[in-house]
């Protein structure tokens, strides 16, 4: 072999092995090869069951807004709070899985659905202190969906996002989208249950993705993304990228071949 062959075939293989596939960074991939149509039903979210350390917005309201005005933590407007405002003046969770409520004192939350939370202090309120012609609305929800997103994203951290549910391409969207060298085959994610952790590898790339239990995320759970092996090659994640790295190089053992040679 020449030695401008070798060179022509070590370009043309650095070229193959760092360039990252177009199908390595496209979401959401039909991989049916079957002619027929492909329908992808999503798997349905299920109601959260409220954990400990959860932080909850509570809010009572009637046709008198006076009647109670006690049993509400803060008398400002929830819909005009920040994330900081709802976290202190939210109701937590707490180890034994109660929250605590003025006036009504601690109910027992752990394990149950927000919808079934509002309805046991909405029963308590009418069978201890409301009669039902009093009209008692009460409203109950997270104090934002909290998730930890770290790895090959534009923004990594502790994101919050102020909606019932939340699936896996939202939250990355939120973060800024995965970085052309992050894996998007091999998205980990972690989740607290009350049982203990779960760990389980999901493939972005491919369509069938919004059929997995993971497709839609729970609050706290933490998601990492891989990177790809061109990261740590360093060889350019594009051809013009990895052609400016091999002139480099060439150019850097030309220099030294020619310093060493005089």
């Amino acid at each position: 072999m020449t030695k401008n062959s070798f060179y022509i075939f070590l370009l043309i293989s650095t070229l193959f092995t760092s360039c990252i596939p177009l199908n390595d960074l496209v979401y959401l991939q039909d991989k049916n090869t079957s002619s027929e149509q492909n329908n992808i039903a999503s798997v349905e979210s299920k109601p959260y069951r409220l954990q400990v350390n959860d932080v909850l917005s509570v809010n009572i309201k009637a046709i008198d807004p006076k009647l109670v005005s006690i049993f509400n933590k803060a008398e400002s407007n929830i819909d005009a709070k920040s994330e900081s405002t709802l976290y202190f003046d939210g109701f937590t969770v707490d180890d034994h899985g109660n929250i605590r409520i003025p006036i009504l004192g601690e109910i027992n939350v752990i394990g149950y659905t927000l919808e079934e939370v509002r309805i046991k202090i909405e029963k308590k309120l009418l069978e201890e202190y409301f009669k039902s012609e009093a009209n008692i609305f009460v409203t109950v929800k997270l104090a934002g969906f909290r998730y930890t997103i770290n790895g090959e994203v534009a923004s990594t951290g502790t994101k919050t996002l102020f909606k019932d549910n939340v699936n896996i391409m939202e939250a990355v969207a939120n973060a800024g989208d995965i970085t052309t060298v992050g894996n998007r085959k091999a998205v980990m994610v972690i989740r607290q249950t009350p049982t203990g952790v779960l760990m389980n590898e999901i493939d972005l790339t491919d369509v069938n993705v919004m059929k997995s239990p993971y497709y839609y995320l729970q609050p706290n759970d933490y998601i990492y993304v891989k990177p790809l092996k061109q990261k740590t090659w360093g060889t350019g994640q594009t051809g013009i990228q990895s052609i400016g790295t091999i002139i480099t190089l060439l150019s850097l053992a030309t220099t030294v071949y020619l310093i060493i040679r005089n």
